[in-house]
């Protein structure tokens, strides 16, 4: 077992205790990290063969599910969040969705907004909803049980279903960014800059997967994202956006492979976008600021997008006829191998004793952990 593993598990070991999940306590579920530390224990069980990492797997999906699929212990409203009785919600239990699993409550239909307090409020966010969706994908490719295929298409089509309206003003279909935990009402109404291609992507990714069991799937769904996206702009200067985009392009490319991304044009304007944001990015000398005045776990996004470039310029030489007819492809790629670097800079920053005892890490432990050790190991989270 090399350091880097020895860390990875260390840190998913540490994680799995603090929040109830190995040894059995208080359980404390938040569905973007865990999204990314059922990868973690995915990849932990691909490179040491040990049965107990995909056990924490599936066991972390089941509280997921068991959690942030339920009304809060602090609301009048209870059971499942779709409102489907136990037994049948067990077979489906991402027909309502699945709670952020924020500390406070959700805000009330008759109270006034307040931005500030909305960030610590409970409900459901679509591209943490994408997130559990590649989850359930790669859980599936390592069982090969497809239950957990079905639940990530089912929750992709109520996702879609309750985030998706036509907007007053007219034009293209718009995405709220945040609903309610019952996803009757939105909270906050306007649409995440990604999360059109996110979702598309992640459609994609359970069509795909769908097609090998002979179902044909989310087919209007991914079609209403494709219009969507063509009106977007993905430029920004934000590392976990560009984390972001480089991750979706990594799940282009392997989808292109396989003939199941509808929109092949759509890789050239991520990649464009990836490269101005970073260039953005360094510009601002984020990465030369001290760690009260850094995010670790935006900073790790956007390293575990990078070290995910050699593979696309391995991938796309491959197949040059389908990428790069025109060189543009990889013209792009090796742009982006440049900033390679920030990666392991980022690593190492945060793995530093020092670093890690600041306010930006202990206030947001978890993420950060869980984030470090995907960034360490990114393999699982990275395929499709």
């Amino acid at each position: 077992m090399n350091a880097s593993t020895t860390t990875v598990q260390r840190l998913m070991l540490e994680f799995a205790a603090l929040t109830g999940l190995e040894p059995a306590g208080e359980v404390r579920r938040y569905l973007w990290t865990d999204a990314f530390a059922v990868c973690n224990f995915l990849e932990l069980f691909r490179v040491t063969a040990n049965p107990f990492f995909l056990e924490e797997a599936l066991r972390l999906v089941d509280q997921v599910h068991q959690t942030l699929g339920r009304h809060r212990d602090d609301d009048t409203r209870t059971g499942w969040i779709s409102g489907l009785k136990d037994e049948e919600a067990e077979r489906h239990p991402t027909r309502g969705g699945l709670r952020i699993g924020k500390e406070l409550s959700e805000r009330r239909g008759d109270e006034r907004p307040d931005e500030r307090k909305e960030w610590d409020r409970d409900g459901q966010y679509y591209h943490y909803l994408t997130k559990w969706m590649h989850a359930l994908r790669r859980v599936a490719a390592a069982t090969g049980d497809e239950r957990y295929t079905r639940w990530g298409v089912e929750l992709a089509e109520t996702v879609h279903a309750r985030f998706c309206y036509d907007p007053e003003w007219g034009g293209a279909r718009r995405i709220y960014w945040k609903m309610s935990i019952d996803l009757s009402r939105p909270l906050v109404p306007s649409m995440g800059m990604h999360d059109p291609l996110d979702g598309l992507v992640s459609y994609c990714e359970l069509q795909e997967a769908a097609r090998s069991y002979g179902l044909d799937l989310l087919k209007p769904e991914a079609a209403e994202l494709v219009a969507i996206c063509r009106g977007q702009r993905w430029e920004t200067d934000d590392p976990l956006g560009i984390g972001g985009l480089l991750w979706d392009a990594g799940r282009i490319i392997q989808l292109m492979i396989k003939g199941a991304f509808p929109e092949p044009g759509f890789l050239d304007r991520v990649l464009q976008a990836a490269i101005a944001g970073l260039e953005m990015f360094e510009e601002a000398g984020m990465l030369r600021h001290p760690a009260v005045f850094r995010l670790p776990f935006r900073e790790l996004g956007l390293g575990i997008g990078l070290k995910g470039l050699p593979a696309l310029l391995d991938r796309t030489a491959e197949h040059p006829d389908l990428f790069d007819r025109n060189g543009l492809v990889a013209a792009r790629l090796n742009a982006l191998l440049g900033f390679l670097p920030m990666a392991e800079r980022i690593d190492d920053f945060w793995m530093d004793g020092t670093n890690s005892r600041a306010r930006t890490w202990s206030d947001h432990r978890e993420i950060n952990m869980v984030m470090l050790a995907t960034s360490l190991a990114p393999e699982t989270f990275l395929l499709v």
